[in-house]
């Protein structure tokens, strides 16, 4: 059985613990990080180490290639890219030419991550970010309006699919207006319900088609003053499910070990879980920390492996596209602080 659970790894090769964890707990998938990547060759033969330790098709390898700052593989290995913000700068001025290149550029990174086995982008980043917030996102937006965030976002995540790599959009339903980065504390955000609506939710729900989705760890006091949205049932319930965003595909957890979460790691598994998300995301590679969280999570059934299903399905589904168009597309990008087009 598959078990609800994205865990990660230490180092650039599985140990023997490692894989026998992976062969007994049967995750759902991998997530891989800077410190899993020497060379070319060492991070193919890892992912699939890592596959014959599940033995399983259906097992999802992730990553974080947003671009800028969030990019876990980088030259030689493979391209540099662009924060979202120059996507933005570019949408300013030609909203047409900003999307073709968002979507370009997504399926040149999908063709590079799907050549190292890499199945799902933990990417586009659809959270809006307002003045006065946390610098953790910035330039990591695609915009400061609803419109241009969801266009390109929208467009990123079209790339990704065309390349048969799996997006997911993050972080629902909305981390751009926390003023403390959750990788260190726990936000926390006042705003009133309908301004959520209106702004930071806005993005998720016009982009509720995407296959998978990853939570904030943000506390929307208005909502839920006890509990982040990650392991809140009434936000996960009220805004993300069945609520005004209708999010109905696969939804994991942002990282369990981030600071913004605190108690044992099996009850942060367990909150996830039970607040409504189909699966637990455990990414520092400590192997005692993996095994707790393991113990907090279900086995995959009833519609989380229907959602589950739903995602893999979409991985291999290559399109035809033009790369010279996007290479230059890409080159346009990087050449200039504020594209010109």
């Amino acid at each position: 059985m598959t078990a609800s659970l994205i865990a990660g790894l230490s180092s650039v090769a599985m140990t023997d613990d490692e894989r026998r964890f992976y062969r007994d707990v049967q995750p759902a998938g991998v997530i891989l990080f800077a410190r899993n990547v020497a060379d070319r060759d060492q991070l193919k033969r890892l992912v699939e180490d890592a596959r014959e330790a599940v033995g399983r098709q259906d097992f999802l390898v992730l990553i974080d290639q947003e671009g800028g700052r969030v990019q876990r593989l980088r030259p030689p290995i493979a391209r540099s890219l662009p924060p979202a913000a120059v996507y933005a700068q570019c949408y300013a001025q030609n909203p047409e030419r900003a999307k073709r290149a968002a979507f370009a550029v997504a399926r040149l990174t999908g063709e590079e991550l799907r050549a190292f086995g890499i199945t799902m982008n933990c990417a586009p980043v659809a959270d809006l970010p307002v003045d006065g917030s946390h610098e953790i996102i910035s330039d990591r937006a695609y915009g400061s309006t609803v419109a241009e965030v969801v266009a390109l976002a929208e467009a990123v995540a079209g790339g990704y699919l065309a390349s048969g790599v799996v997006p997911v959009v993050k972080h629902i339903p909305g981390h751009g207006r926390a003023t403390a980065d959750s990788h260190l504390s726990l936000p926390v955000v006042s705003t009133s319900r309908q301004t959520l609506s209106e702004t930071d939710f806005a993005p998720f729900k016009a982009l509720a088609g995407l296959p998978a989705a990853m939570t904030a760890h943000v506390v929307y006091s208005a909502i839920d003053a006890a509990n982040p949205a990650s392991t809140s049932a009434i936000v996960t319930r009220e805004v993300i499910r069945s609520g005004e965003i209708g999010f109905d595909n696969l939804l994991m957890s942002d990282d369990l070990s981030m600071k913004a979460l605190s108690g044992p790691m099996r009850a942060r598994a367990e909150a996830v879980i039970a607040a409504g998300s189909d699966l637990a995301l455990h990414c520092n590679g400590d192997l005692d920390e993996m095994r707790a969280a393991a113990e907090g999570v279900p086995a995959l059934g009833g519609r989380a492996a229907e959602r589950f299903a739903a995602a893999c399905s979409c991985i291999g589904r290559i399109e035809p596209y033009d790369k010279e168009e996007a290479l230059q597309l890409l080159a346009g990008l990087q050449g200039q602080q504020t594209p010109v087009v």
